[in-house]
């Protein structure tokens, strides 16, 4: 386990528009039918980490795959996503399968010595564009991407899946949803969002 003094950073709101109130915290292990109509993304929702969830259902997730170890931040396409903290582009590029992460950026930080990875999923083409090359530099609060509509972001209704790692991905992508017998493992490697957002819940 790699520790972190969260306390001593002062991280820059992720998504600046999102509510402070009037937004919905999402049961996604028994979800409303209403989330998966929101293709426009009308609604401000939030889906939680650590959530034993019931709507993978594609091919990607026949592994067994149902905890999900990201913060969803939802609302409407085209909403920015901002860099909580300095870092530089580990990587970027489309996730193509079904009920996958669509265009991806993955960002990289280190925190007193500690190297923590960021995975921004669900973003649209002009995210992952040519812009952002390997190890290109940015500023804390700097626009990494955008929300994508659901022909681009996997599928899904609008929303940000935002995913730190203490461990380097490989590529573009990260497991955003485990087996439940790797949990305890895997929360270990991929620790809460709202240490660097906050608590929406």
């Amino acid at each position: 386990m790699q520790t972190v003094d969260w306390s001593a950073y002062s991280f820059k709101t992720v998504v600046p528009t999102f509510p402070k109130d009037g937004y919905k915290v999402l049961d996604l292990s028994n979800p409303d039918p209403s989330w998966a109509n929101d293709e426009a993304g009308n609604l401000w929702t939030i889906g939680k980490y650590n959530e034993d969830r019931s709507i993978y259902t594609t091919e990607l997730y026949s592994d067994g795959r149902s905890v999900h170890v990201g913060l969803d931040i939802g609302g409407p396409v085209g909403t920015p996503v901002h860099a909580f903290l300095d870092g530089k582009i580990h990587s970027a590029g489309y996730n193509s399968a079904a009920g996958d992460y669509g265009h991806v950026v993955v960002t990289e930080h280190s925190l007193g010595g500690v190297t923590l990875w960021a995975l921004f999923g669900h973003l649209d083409a002009r995210s992952s564009s040519a812009k952002w090359q390997p190890g290109a530099t940015f500023a804390a609060g700097d626009v990494l991407g955008w929300f994508g509509d659901k022909s681009e972001n996997g599928g899904w209704p609008p929303h940000l899946h935002l995913q730190l790692s203490f461990k380097e991905p490989p590529t573009h992508d990260m497991p955003g949803a485990v087996r439940q017998d790797e949990r305890d493992e895997m929360l270990e490697i991929y620790p809460d969002p709202q240490l660097v957002t906050g608590k929406f819940y």
